[in-house]
């Protein structure tokens, strides 16, 4: 981590905006845009990309995709310029707080993988590359989002160290802790073989 600045202000100004972009559902808002019904009522009922696929729209997919990464690569990038390190820190932490427990959807949101690679993409883009190479390369062999995206989760505190960009372990390590709680019921499935690959609905 960063030293900390002695802004605390400045701190909590960021960590609200920060959370305040994360909690944009657009993943709601791309399948009402075109018309793909309610995304609640699909599927898994998850705001995120996997749940818009199976809608069938592959351009809703996308564009969800890279909304939901931008927003926390908007965050970072934001708090990095007019704040500091520090503050790109607290801003990446909140903007994926906000998409997992967005205020405006009672607190239940998405897993956080699109947002969480974003965020990794703009605080570190090596390290994001990583990460993201590691969900491809996943998903590749397993055909499994889930999967895909707890190993980049969990392989993405090693990215940092092997990179070394120390000063982003400790974020990346409560980031993979918060996916992992995510998809908890995703890993129970994992273990019994019944986790839908890519694609199926």
């Amino acid at each position: 981590m960063p030293p900390f600045d002695g802004n605390i202000v400045q701190i909590l100004l960021w960590a609200v905006i920060g959370y305040s972009l994360g909690s944009v559902p657009f993943g709601i808002l791309v399948t009402r845009a075109l018309g793909l019904g309610n995304l609640r009522e699909i599927g898994s009922g998850n705001i995120g990309t996997t749940n818009v696929l199976r809608t069938g729209s592959k351009l809703g997919a996308l564009a969800t995709l890279i909304l939901d990464g931008g927003k926390g690569a908007v965050a970072v990038l934001l708090a990095r310029y007019f704040g500091s390190e520090m503050a790109a820190q607290v801003a990446a932490l909140a903007a994926f707080v906000g998409h997992c427990f967005p205020v405006w959807l009672g607190f239940k949101g998405g897993k956080g993988v699109a947002t969480f690679l974003g965020i990794l993409l703009a605080l570190a883009w090596p390290v994001g590359i990583a990460a993201c190479l590691t969900w491809l390369a996943t998903a590749i062999l397993s055909r499994i989002s889930s999967l895909s995206a707890l190993c980049a989760a969990a392989l993405s505190p090693i990215w940092s160290i092997m990179l070394g960009r120390f000063e982003f372990v400790f974020l990346c390590c409560a980031l993979a802790a918060l996916i992992f709680w995510r998809h908890k019921d995703n890993i129970k499935r994992l273990k019994t073989k019944t986790e839908p690959k890519i694609g199926q609905k």
